[in-house]
């Protein structure tokens, strides 16, 4: 299932994008669109690192004081994909990039991510496995 639904994102995602690209290009130009998808990946890598190293420095002081960074790690997982997305050309994924890299949407999303979380540790299907 999970498989299928890969090769589906792997077909559709880049389908949607060169229609976006071709739509918006033709609207404003191939120029202007292809100086926007540049744009869009240098702010978007440079907002990545900016929280990813806020991010790993409130972590840091967390575990400091003898905190666990589970907020703060949700955060990096958060902000890594929405780096990798800005950085991918389109503007579907740029949308998405930006809405895991800006904070109100962000804390949406980091809900959604804890109650599956825990919805999946609850029915067993995500198994937490620690050594000693």
């Amino acid at each position: 299932m999970v498989f299928r639904i890969i090769i589906l994102l792997l077909i559709i995602v880049p389908a949607m994008e060169i229609w976006g690209l071709v739509t918006v290009g033709s609207w404003i130009g191939a120029g202007p669109t292809v100086l926007l998808v540049i744009a869009t990946g240098l702010v978007g890598g440079y907002l990545a690192k900016w929280q990813g190293l806020q991010t790993l420095r409130l972590a840091q002081i967390q575990l400091r004081n003898n905190e666990l960074p589970g907020e703060a790690i949700l955060d990096g997982i958060c902000i890594l994909c929405g780096g990798l997305l800005l950085l991918t050309p389109g503007f579907f994924t740029d949308a998405i990039g930006f809405a895991l890299l800006l904070p109100y949407p962000r804390g949406m999303i980091k809900l959604f991510m804890k109650k599956t979380l825990t919805r999946m540790m609850q029915n067993g299907t995500l198994i937490w496995v620690t050594r000693r």
